[in-house]
């Protein structure tokens, strides 16, 4: 039940509009919150990877590949995504290397065919264009983070997805 006052003989319609104003606003700052939240603990479970070796096709501490370690880092928020690094980079929305975010997917052609996606990192800091950090599962270090910029990774990066909005 809403009880509705007037205020000196003032239509209750101003006083509607700012309780209304404040419940979406208090809406969108929860919902910002909790999306910081989960990328936070999707990145701080990335990072429980660091050292863990690289196996093709692993999912496990003992080894895993780079589509394993988003699969189970995000599954540390219940929010499952697909088995290969092709499928992932199709899940969420697509966003623009300069507007790219902690929690934000990385993709990269690594192989022969220079459109055909074989890897994905996670994002973990983006401080600008040339200094974006991600982390993944590197097929000669095995889970470790590095610089988009670097002269390896740069030329073949092909897109970033956003998964949580």
């Amino acid at each position: 039940m809403l009880l509705i006052f007037r205020l000196k003989g003032k239509q209750p319609y101003p006083f509607l509009f700012l309780l209304g104003l404040l419940f979406f606003c208090s809406c969108a700052s929860h919902k910002a919150r909790v999306r910081d939240e989960n990328v936070s603990k999707v990145i701080q479970t990335a990072r429980s990877y660091t050292g863990t070796p690289y196996k093709y096709g692993g999912t496990t501490r003992s080894g895993m590949d780079c589509s394993a370690l988003m699969i189970n880092s995000f599954r540390s928020v219940n929010v499952n995504l697909p088995r290969s690094s092709s499928d992932q980079s199709k899940v969420g929305k697509e966003v623009k290397l300069n507007e790219v975010q902690p929690g934000d997917l990385l993709f990269f052609a690594t192989g022969k065919k220079k459109r055909e996606i074989t890897h994905v990192g996670l994002v973990t800091e983006a401080k600008g264009k040339n200094n974006i950090k991600f982390i993944h599962a590197s097929t000669s270090l095995g889970v470790v983070e590095d610089n988009l910029n670097s002269t390896y990774y740069q030329p073949r990066f092909r897109h970033a997805r956003r998964i949580f909005d």
